[in-house]
């Protein structure tokens, strides 16, 4: 099984990995708690990415923005493909 980290970053640079070595289910779910929540609704949280094994970035929300990675054109191109 694949497994994944959730960090979050602040707007004083610092970060917090908040989840480690968690399903893709339980980054999810960590993922829109950190994203929804007080402090970055605020702008306390300027960031949450998830990264997988290999310690690439699959997921990418930053405030005032919103998801950055995928893009839209990324989601719908990975729909078309087939194995």
């Amino acid at each position: 099984m694949e497994t994944y980290n959730v960090v979050q970053f602040f707007e004083d640079g610092q970060y917090e990995y908040v989840r480690r070595n968690v399903s893709a289910e339980e980054a999810v779910k960590a993922s829109k708690h950190y994203t929804t929540s007080i402090a970055a609704s605020y702008g306390f949280v300027t960031r949450v990415i998830i990264t997988d094994c290999g310690d690439y970035c699959v997921f990418e929300w930053k405030h005032g923005v919103g998801v950055t990675f995928p893009t839209r054109q990324d989601i719908e191109d990975s729909r078309r493909t087939t194995c």
